[in-house]
């Protein structure tokens, strides 16, 4: 069994934009990798060296966000190609949950996989936490998976999330692989039973 996820405490990084995919998340060329060791050095390399050119700095190399453990996005993060490397870069740089408008659907069950919540918020209410972290980059938000909320130091937004991930993360069984070493001496046993009768 894995660790139970049920409360995520932490500053978060705004992230603006809609239909932000897995390429730019992590760009193609870094997918060679046998191990997913050292990819979190590459999240949005290529949109990092874009705003470097022009005189910009991307959140992830902005020094007000550095820790951030939250990531705030906007409509349809993640969409695009299914490939694992994305996420796995987030959760290496120390991304522990998503809050978004919507999610690509593969990117998401990859996210839970590795114990990162993504959860839901209208998009008025995500532009405009967006809006305060940037203006406060110190505030912490406390998302609730029992409850189902996020609270600010002054306020409470009701969140969202598909039923299915929301039980595996608050059971602790959101790593498959790990769930189905921790039953094999349960599953040999009654393979055993079984190859014994006539």
């Amino acid at each position: 069994m894995n660790d139970r996820i049920e409360q995520i405490a932490a500053r978060a990084m705004p992230l603006r934009g809609d239909d932000i995919d897995t390429d730019q998340v992590m760009p193609a060329r870094h997918l060679k990798c046998i191990t997913f060791d050292g990819l979190e050095a590459h999240v949005f390399g290529d949109e990092r060296k874009l705003a470097r050119a022009r005189q910009r700095l991307h959140p992830f190399d902005d020094p007000r966000f550095a820790g951030a453990q939250i990531l705030l996005v906007n409509a349809n993060f993640g969409c695009g190609s299914s490939r694992e490397h994305a996420p796995q870069a987030l959760r290496r740089y120390g991304i522990r949950a998503i809050v978004g408008e919507s999610f690509g659907e593969i990117f998401a069950g990859n996210c839970v996989a590795l114990g990162i919540a993504c959860v839901q918020l209208p998009g008025d209410a995500l532009q405009q936490l967006q809006a305060r972290c940037e203006a406060r980059p110190d505030t912490t938000l406390q998302i609730d998976l029992t409850t189902m909320t996020l609270a600010l130091p002054d306020m409470t937004l009701a969140i969202d999330m598909r039923d299915g991930p929301r039980r595996q993360l608050l059971n602790g069984n959101w790593d498959s692989l790990s769930v189905l070493l921790q039953a094999c001496h349960e599953t040999r046993a009654r393979l055993a039973i079984l190859q014994s009768q006539p």
